[in-house]
């Protein structure tokens, strides 16, 4: 026994002393590269091909912050190594670190050295690309320089993350979560609140860290806004919330209290309300929405009496007044002020939040959009005269989140060519509190920078950029008693790879003051408003998940089965559509909008009957109901009632004048009945609303054609051709317009377009044939009146083209045959006359001679 424990503690004691030996072994092989490396470098040197990405040169860290990421990039490609040596002003001598890798994180206890010997003295970071041949070649190198500051940040930070695009956190915002916590943990701060299901936005904490506040409905009709004292386990209860709806709800008109903020001793808050935004999804991850309002005013709601009152100054309904900020002492109000900007296409029925169609001149047109920077006194509640910002106002950009530093001397703001949020232009500038001269911040990167705070010291800014992703991270910046701001600091280790981190707050207390927030306001509402969101972006699985949930908390919740019979609707499955669509109707008999909705899907069944009567109850209810007099249109229609169809549909764009769809039923009644003026009349609406309707132009251009009016049918079949270049019936259309021109190659390049996108089609090869025989190429028209007369054997015009071919080159027989096949299709028909006038061609060819020029050509209509 004693034999096997003394081999047993033998055997691992050959293991340790071989790993001692191993680490031993390496770290004096990489002191013998250093002092390699070192014994040829030079400081006076010029080193090149090697760039330090971060930190940046003359960046001044936090005392607290955790260890950064070194990063760099190394063009040449001899280097294998690096050497990281730091140069310090005491006494203490180099620190020299070798990597293999091009990049560098110093361990903790490294970089409290390197951060201690640093502070308020300049170190210079020097790295070195080294060459493997015995690493006395130093082929490339970079230098900055790094100091740590005296100032702490002081404060942790409350902070979103979002996942991208941002519709998807909207149509489904339980995957948004808050985190809270310091810079100087080397975790990642814990999340605090997560799975809501409604979408929490925009917060802010008293100044003293007492009271805390947040949108918690964002994207819905009600404007909730949560009020709530903060605790170590925190509790957002339905009695803490407020909604900005209250404010004057007897005037109809919706409200969803954007960027609210409270005030420093928390006895009141400030939004937007009466409000109209762009809120619009866009394509990409990066900037995947588009959003600022352009119209509102400025609110106030007062804690103590729970009323609200406008503030005089700030809701002059000629402009929109919007993201405000508080003054440290409360004294003062910022905000952001444009004219109010009417829409060229607005929905009759009112909105808050405004759909891409509605957006489509800043979406598509790149209209511009600018704020800027007014002062009001807040006076007791009383505003006052608004005053613009020197320097955030009057600049030709757009101006925006104003944040006052904790000592009232600063404002930071963002300024971008145009709009509000998630701008890639977008960069801090900052102005005495006053108004004065903007100076862009140091701290700026090169692509957006925005949702700004002051640390609580007022020594530090905190605020979010895509600079290095597509997902937001966060970055720090030093501001002086001057105002001059020092290179960005990432926090790294605060965001998670696939998040967007977003609104970022310095909170007035200690990181274990808030551990978990949540939620006792979750009820049916909050998940048919969740429904809502999916039913806006199309998203009918999550749409019904959400329905049923509410369904399961309140079987009685006319708004659930309403939203989940459109939700079944959307996908196909009409039958369960009906029946909660019904359900809900009987729940709320006197909404026309839930009967038109039910009309809907009865006609999409089939049940034309059945849909009559809803929708004829729907107009009753509601006589200027726009999509109800649509939908009755439809089912008239289907019904081979054309002239009630005819009927609703004028009724609907007498309502709704946008409504392209029922300007195009009607425009498609119109050709019908050959009644072209009014068909090209309707036509015309469709595509001024719709510019991008391909077969809107077309049906225009054809409505045109038979006006006679050639030149501007062109137009528009030119159009159709270029919105969907696949059509072939588009080409072959546009190629007829351009034959009565006499514009024969294009006429030819289109019909070569025809054919090959529908090589079938007998009208496309005819005129082909016909344009090309005209250019002199014979035999290439022959191709073509052979394939006409091939797929269309009766069509005479054809054939009597294809034996002219023939007999121009030579092939008699050929040419006898086909024109004798028209002389009997031409019998055939009762056309003796025109048989008779066929056989004089035929007895031509009999003689073997062609017919030469003595036949004009016509190409078809």
């Amino acid at each position: 026994m004693r034999k096997s424990v003394i081999y047993i503690v033998f055997g691992v004691s050959i293991v340790a002393v071989i790993g001692i030996a191993v680490t031993l072994i390496f770290s004096y092989a990489n002191k013998i590269r250093i002092k390699n490396i070192l014994a040829v470098y030079r400081e006076e040197a010029e080193y090149s091909g090697l760039t330090i990405l971060y930190p940046l040169d003359e960046t001044l860290f936090p005392p607290e912050v955790t260890s950064p990421k070194f990063r760099w990039k190394d063009d040449r490609p001899e280097s294998d190594i690096w050497l990281v040596t730091i140069e310090f002003q005491d006494d203490g001598g180099r620190m020299n670190f070798v990597t293999s890798k091009q990049q560098w994180n110093p361990k903790e206890k490294t970089w409290e050295v390197i951060k201690k010997r640093s502070l308020e003295k300049e170190a210079e970071v020097t790295i070195l690309g080294v060459s493997p041949s015995s690493h006395r070649k130093i082929v490339s190198g970079d230098r900055i320089s790094i100091s740590t500051s005296k100032d702490e940040v002081g404060a942790p930070i409350f902070y979103r993350e979002v996942d991208l695009p941002f519709v998807d956190a909207v149509k489904d915002p339980s995957h948004i979560r808050w985190r809270f916590g310091t810079i100087s943990s080397p975790k990642q701060p814990p999340v605090v609140l997560e799975k809501l299901p409604v979408c929490g936005n925009c917060h802010s904490f008293t100044k003293d860290a007492g009271i805390f506040a947040m949108d918690v409905d964002y994207a819905n009709s009600k404007g909730s806004y949560v009020i709530t004292p903060v605790a170590n386990q925190m509790v957002l209860a339905t009695s803490d919330i407020i909604t900005w709806d209250d404010y004057r709800k007897d005037d109809g008109e919706p409200t969803f209290g954007l960027l609210s903020q409270v005030s420093p001793d928390g006895k009141v808050v400030v939004s937007t309300v009466k409000d109209e935004s762009v809120f619009v999804p866009k394509p990409g991850l990066a900037f995947s929405q588009l959003f600022f309002p352009i119209k509102g005013i400025l609110c106030i709601y007062d804690r103590e009496t729970k009323t609200f009152h406008s503030l005089t100054g700030a809701d002059d309904p000629d402009y929109v007044q919007s993201n405000p900020s508080w003054s440290p002492d409360g004294r003062y109000i910022v905000f952001a002020r444009s004219n109010v900007y009417r829409l060229k296409n607005v929905r009759k029925e009112r909105s808050v939040l405004l759909s891409p169609e509605e957006c489509r001149e800043f979406l598509e047109e790149g209209k511009p959009f600018r704020f800027d920077l007014y002062r009001i006194p807040y006076n007791d509640g009383k505003g006052g005269k608004p005053e613009p910002l020197e320097g955030a106002s009057g600049n030709g950009m757009s101006n925006y989140f104003a944040k006052y530093s904790p000592d009232g001397k600063w404002i930071v703001f963002c300024r971008a060519k145009n709009y509000m949020l998630l701008q890639p232009d977008s960069e801090l500038y900052i102005i005495p509190a006053e108004g004065g001269k903007a100076r862009r911040l140091s701290a700026n990167t090169s692509r957006m920078n925005s949702w700004h705070s002051w640390s609580t010291n007022g020594k530090w800014l905190v605020f979010s950029s895509k600079a290095n992703t597509i997902y937001t991270q966060l970055f720090l910046t030093h501001i002086d008693e001057q105002g001059y701001s020092t290179p960005p600091v990432l926090l790294e280790h605060f965001t998670t790879p696939d998040r967007a981190a977003n609104i970022p707050e310095f909170v007035n207390t200690t990181s274990s003051a808030i551990k978990k927030i949540r939620e006792h306001f979750v009820d049916d509402l909050s998940y048919v408003r969740a429904a809502n969101e999916c039913l806006k972006g199309n998203d009918y699985e999550h749409a019904v998940r959400h329905c049923k949930k509410a369904l399961a908390l309140n079987p009685k919740n006319s708004d659930a089965h309403q939203n989940l019979g459109l939700a079944l609707f959307g996908q196909g499955r009409y039958d369960e559509a009906i029946k909660h669509l019904s359900e809900a109707m009987r729940m709320e008999p006197q909404n026309a909008e839930i009967h038109s909705q039910l009309g809907t899907v009865l006609v999409s069944r089939g049940m034309f009957a059945e849909a009559l009567d809803v929708l004829s109850e729907a107009i009753r209810l509601d006589p200027n109901y726009s999509d109800a007099h649509y939908n009755l249109g439809v089912a008239m229609f289907r019904l081979g009632k054309v002239d009630e169809a005819v009927r609703y549909w004028s009724k609907t764009v007498l309502l709704k004048p946008s409504d392209t769809d029922a300007h195009y039923n009607l425009a498609l009644v119109m050709m019908r009945r050959e009644n072209f003026p009014k068909a090209a009349e309707h036509l015309l609406k469709v595509v001024h609303y719709k510019p991008d309707h391909a077969e809107a132009h077309h049906n225009l251009g054809l409505a045109l054609i038979q006006q006679k009016n050639i030149e501007d049918a062109t137009v528009h079949l030119y159009e159709a051709v270029r919105l969907d270049p696949n059509n072939g019936d588009y080409h072959y259309i546009l190629a007829v317009a351009l034959a009565s021109q006499g514009k024969t190659d294009e006429t030819i390049r289109h019909l070569t377009a025809a054919v090959q996108i529908n090589p079938n089609h007998a009208g496309a090869h005819y005129n082909l044939g016909v344009m090309l025989s005209r250019r002199g190429k014979i035999n290439e028209a022959i191709k073509h009146w052979s394939q006409s007369a091939r797929l269309d054997p009766k069509d005479i015009n054809s054939l009597l083209h294809l034996g002219e071919g023939y007999a121009e080159i030579g092939r008699f027989s050929e040419a006898v045959l086909v024109t004798e096949k028209a002389v009997n299709l031409a019998r055939a028909a009762g056309q003796e006359q025109r048989a008779l006038q066929i056989q004089k061609r035929l007895e031509f060819y009999k003689q073997n001679k062609p017919l030469g020029s003595s036949i004009e050509r016509k190409s078809k209509k």
